[in-house]
């Protein structure tokens, strides 16, 4: 197992492969952490979808990109943001059980990521010579809204989507992108009492993509603002799929 740490788009990204060496790969995912997580947040996601999926490991490559933002002094030591978040109107919004309506929000800071990711990408399709349609965007809570973001922005379709935990961002601008877009497989999953983006928001953004015509595997779940296994199984069998 290949566990490598390079810069990519002048982000910090850690590369997990079973490929044999000199070997390029035939699908990469690029899996984006959320808001307060460190880097290293999802990484392990790698190493268990290769164990759970033997067929991905003659031609998956995982890249988890670090968020470029520190939030260590906002008091949250190794925490990091793809933007950062007004994070006392967050945090009274969730003890107070107040419905957080986002799909009018651009946020400060989005468009800079975006392009950070999106030159990213440029260096791995350089580096691998492989196109667009083989790779796949993925990422949970904020991270997921990035990935939804860059896949909507990218001038060619990737592979797939998969959105755990995210919500609605940018409606109007994202409904005028999706509506132009090729439609390619989504997954999406959200805890039905997730109680950081609310389960109904995670519904709109499903529906805005489905009218769009992209076919989304949805799937809801008792629980909170994680990813279940169901999900992650999911996830592994889509990627089989696409390498396959």
């Amino acid at each position: 197992m290949r566990n490598s740490t390079v810069e990519l788009g002048g982000l910090t990204c850690h590369v997990i492969d079973n490929l044999p060496a000199g070997q390029a790969p035939k699908l990469i995912v690029i899996t984006c952490h959320g808001f307060g997580a460190p880097g290293t947040d999802l990484v392990s996601l790698g190493p268990e979808l290769l164990r759970m999926n033997p067929q991905l490991q003659a031609g998956v490559q995982f890249v988890f990109p670090e968020a470029p933002q520190s939030l260590t002094q906002l008091g949250m030591p190794g925490g990091r943001a793809w933007w950062l978040l007004d994070l006392a109107k967050m945090t009274a919004a969730i003890e107070q059980g107040e419905f957080r309506d986002l799909r009018n929000d651009h946020p400060d800071g989005l468009d800079e990521a975006r392009g950070m990711l999106l030159k990213a990408i440029d260096e791995l399709k350089a580096e691998s010579g492989l196109p667009t349609s083989q790779f796949v965007l993925s990422g949970f809570s904020q991270g997921s809204m990035l990935a939804t973001d860059v896949m909507l922005h990218l001038p060619e379709p990737p592979a797939a989507l998969a959105i755990f935990s995210g919500t609605l961002l940018c409606e109007e601008e994202w409904k005028k992108l999706a509506a132009a877009k090729q439609s390619i497989p989504i997954l999406q999953s959200h805890g039905q009492q997730d109680p950081i983006l609310p389960f109904q928001a995670a519904v709109w953004l499903k529906d805005m993509l489905e009218e769009a015509e992209f076919p989304v595997n949805f799937i809801p779940f008792e629980g909170y603002h994680t990813i279940p296994l169901p999900a992650l199984e999911q996830f592994g069998e889509m990627l089989g799929e696409l390498v396959g």
